[in-house]
């Protein structure tokens, strides 16, 4: 495979452990998916080489990682709603319970992630929303084969994504690329580790959907 010829999507598709990968050069698989490699890391301040001996790295490693793309529908949509819909039901709260904490004490220093909470209680409204067009509209229609039907809401789930990327950006905009402040407390550090859990986890749902569970109900359609 010639790895930057390649889509990073098609890439996270492929090889288990890829994603890990994107992660450390903060690459988006997920809405960005369909650059290729080189597109990707032009202009980036690491070589191809570096990610590409990571990417080879990763495939000499067993792994247990499912491959979705062999799955029903019905598998991948029940995979989705349990590790990611009601995770994030759980995750967003939480996060924006401690950002309103940090941002309450430590408000006054120049490093405190301002706008943080509100920003994280916006998207916590707009997942639930979109989440919910999922789970009554769209994934009734995926599992019950009528793929046809299911085009109209698909674009408009594929949008509502992009959004929820540019969201992730504020994210690092507003937290140093999630990087917490040296003699940071418990809380501000936790903060920031959910919200590494929460990046990680929303790129990974959004990628399944992008990448795998959409591109197989259009073809079927």
């Amino acid at each position: 495979m010639n790895y930057l010829t390649t889509t990073l999507a098609q890439l996270a598709c492929d090889i288990p452990g890829a994603t890990r990968v994107f992660h450390k050069y903060k690459l988006d698989f997920c809405c960005g998916g369909k650059k290729s490699l080189a597109d990707a890391i032009e202009g980036r301040n690491f070589t191809a080489e570096q990610i590409i001996a990571d990417l080879d790295s990763v495939t000499q490693l067993q792994s247990d990682t499912q491959d979705w793309r062999q799955s029903s529908p019905t598998d991948l949509i029940d995979h989705i709603l349990n590790r990611y819909h009601n995770v994030h039901r759980i995750q967003l709260p939480e996060l924006v319970r401690l950002a309103k904490r940090v941002e309450h004490v430590h408000g006054e220093r120049t490093d405190c992630p301002k706008g943080l909470a509100a920003h994280l209680e916006m998207m916590l409204d707009e997942l639930e929303s979109h989440m919910q067009k999922e789970e009554q509209i769209l994934f009734p229609l995926l599992k019950s084969g009528n793929y046809e039907f299911a085009r109209g809401p698909i674009m408009v789930m594929q949008q509502e994504h992009d959004g929820h990327g540019n969201h992730l950006e504020t994210i690092f905009r507003l937290t140093d690329d999630i990087t917490p402040p040296p003699f940071a407390c418990v809380t501000w550090r936790a903060l920031y580790t959910g919200l590494t859990q929460l990046k990680e986890d929303l790129m990974a749902h959004i990628h399944l959907e992008n990448n795998v569970l959409f591109p197989a109900a259009l073809i079927a359609a």
